[in-house]
């Protein structure tokens, strides 16, 4: 199939579109297309007119990571499963590479898009952790690309995907990746879509799927191109006058600049200077930057852009609002504070009132109870029940005093921290060990979370943030641990570690030997008569400094230690199989019946482990 040439200018960008989509193999990518100016999320974007970073928007991302982009030849196979024995390119790129060398160094040809129009690239983690996030992505997007592994099939999380753009009501494109794999079997992730309601062209529904390879790059342009036709489609347009709305995509601290937010612009035009609010926080725009950090002087619908200026950080998800004026904007942010703070007091009533109820009818059942006795016997009644609650007290000491778990967490953005508060809601071991969330934020790990931890005796816990040299000595000295991490699930693991740590040692019994009583008989030792038990050892062997136990019908009737063991008249300490012996018990009041079998085992100490499952 001939593709349409399109001008430089008005090109979405070839490498931006490749290195995107080069992650789909382990993301879930929400895609937007936008007619003239589209409602979009970030992270890339093409504008309209030539800006700088168009140029080497993924080049240096790409250089970063491989120095060479690898793909292969445009040679459609006859056959939709890719092979992976197919030969494969190598590609040189450099930093002011254009479009056109590229495509020719690539033997591709280039997407056409009409003048005036752009498409914009929201990647969301495919990670199970972070659903909220892919739940704000559908929200902000006006097409979902839903990225499905050929060799993995239909997963959890893709059925939460299906149904957040079904909630958000954006339709879907397939991208079956990973086809280059001999394993892959695009057709099987078809059929197990149907469950879904997904179905795909080729099964008469209107769904198109198209099968990628994000290594090699097969089919990617033909991703971006069903994305485009179902867009035009859709005939999606945005207002690029008016005040400014957007969403705030994902917020952070920065140290020199305090406060930032990437966004995304989905009416008006913001500028410099621009009066915003988002949630209960404002910003009079200082400086604004795109994707690769250069300063940009004003922001388009379909942009995605880094805001600087607020005076508190919004959460992940606000809708940013434009304002004349920064007392209007302060007097908004007062508004939503009272208003949430009102919200609190009504919940804190209704529970007050609750539990004013319950004191009352305790109250009602206590006078019905006493209503009708002598004071005597009513005195006499009380004194009772205040001894009973007295011998309680001992076992809520105990329950007070079980393990307890303090943990604090410190996260880049808005959106992890938000994903890993929402794992450790799911915590439901609180019987084992309790944990308890001192405090979350965004940033690196300071003094004051250090102090935190040291009143709390707490573990503080990163996720790709720093402790500098002088917080982790500070931290050393007051004794508090300071655990970073760069994988979500690398920081849960770490988390069931310390919580399994602080649970007591379990004992096991390990089996050592196994004996059946064949006689019972007494002996008499001074004037005491015992009773003895004579045995034939079954499995393994009978050692006198271990322990045993006694069962009769598979129940155990006694555990203790022996206090004599006898091999014919001759004391023995071990006995093995096969051999006869006769032994008595510590607990002379023990009777020994005929059938009865007696076990000997050691104990060992086993490490407490949590029997929390985060679910992944």
């Amino acid at each position: 199939m001939n593709l349409k040439i399109l001008k430089l200018e008005n090109l979405l960008r070839c490498h931006a579109v490749f290195r995107q989509l080069h992650s789909l193999g382990q993301r879930r990518m929400l895609a937007q297309w936008s007619h003239a100016f589209s409602s979009a999320s970030p992270v890339w974007t093409a504008q309209p007119c030539v800006w700088p970073w168009q140029t080497d928007l993924v080049i240096g991302a790409a250089l970063s990571q491989y120095r060479l982009l690898v793909t292969k030849k445009e040679e459609r196979s006859q056959k939709p499963p890719l092979s992976s024995t197919k030969s494969k390119k190598e590609v040189e790129v450099w930093i002011g590479m254009t479009v056109e060398e590229l495509a020719r160094a690539m033997e591709k040809d280039i997407v056409s898009l009409p003048s005036g129009e752009r498409i914009t690239f929201l990647d969301t983690p495919g990670h199970a952790a972070f659903s909220a996030m892919r739940a704000r992505g559908a929200q902000v997007t006006d097409i979902v690309i839903l990225v499905v592994a050929a060799d993995d099939g239909v997963m959890k999380q893709t059925v939460e995907s299906i149904q957040h753009a079904r909630d958000a009501q954006v339709p879907i494109v397939l991208a079956i990746n990973k086809c280059d794999k001999a394993e892959a079997d695009p057709e099987k992730v078809k059929k197990e879509l149907l469950a879904y309601d997904v179905v795909c062209e080729d099964y008469g529904g209107d769904v198109q799927a198209v099968h990628i390879s994000a290594v090699t790059g097969d089919n990617l342009m033909a991703l971006a191109e069903a994305t485009i036709a179902l867009a035009e489609m859709l005939e999606l347009k945005a207002d690029p006058t008016g005040p400014v709305e957007g969403t705030v995509i994902e917020s952070f601290t920065d140290k020199g600049r305090g406060p930032v937010t990437t966004a995304i612009i989905q009416r008006g035009t913001l500028r410099k200077g621009s009066i915003l609010v988002a949630g209960k926080s404002w910003a009079k725009v200082r400086l604004m930057f795109d994707e690769n950090g250069k300063p940009i002087q004003e922001a388009y619908p379909s942009m995605p852009v880094g805001i600087v200026g607020w005076r508190d950080l919004p959460s992940a998800g606000d809708e940013i609002l434009e304002v004349e004026s920064e007392p209007r904007a302060r007097a908004v942010v007062d508004w939503r504070k009272y208003e949430q703070e009102q919200e609190k007091n009504k919940e804190d009533l209704k529970i007050i009132e609750e539990k004013r109820k319950e004191h009352q009818e305790a109250h009602h059942k206590a006078r019905e109870k006493y209503g009708t006795l002598h004071w005597k016997e009513r005195s006499f009644l009380k004194y009772q029940e205040k001894k009973e609650q007295k011998l309680l007290k001992p076992k809520e000491k105990e329950e007070r005093d079980s393990p307890v778990l303090p943990i604090i967490i410190k996260g880049d953005v808005d959106g992890s921290v938000e994903a890993i508060v929402n794992i450790m809601s799911t915590y439901d071991a609180s019987h084992e060990c309790e944990l308890q969330l001192v405090h979350f934020g965004v940033g690196d790990v300071s003094e004051n979370d250090v102090n935190l931890a040291e009143t709390f005796h707490g573990v503080i816990y990163g996720f790709n943030v720093n402790a500098g040299n002088v917080i982790q000595k500070s931290a050393a000295k007051k004794g508090v641990k300071i655990k970073l991490h760069k994988i979500i699930y690398r920081l849960i693991e770490d988390v069931q570690e310390e919580l399994s740590f602080r649970l007591p040692c379990t004992v096991e019994e390990n089996p050592i030997g196994e004996a059946s009583i064949l006689a019972t008989f007494t002996v008499t030792e001074g004037k005491k008569k015992v009773p003895v038990a004579g045995c034939r050892v079954q499995k393994g062997q009978l050692e006198k400094q271990k322990k045993f136990k006694l069962i009769r019908n598979r129940d155990v009737i006694w555990k203790g230690s022996l206090t004599s063991l006898k091999h014919h008249k001759d004391d023995t300490s071990v006995i093995k199989s096969g051999m006869d012996c006769g032994l008595s018990l510590s607990e002379e009041k023990i009777e020994f019946k005929v059938g009865d079998e007696i076990i000997c085992y050691e104990e060992k100490e086993v490490p407490g482990k949590t029997s929390w499952d985060p679910g992944f």
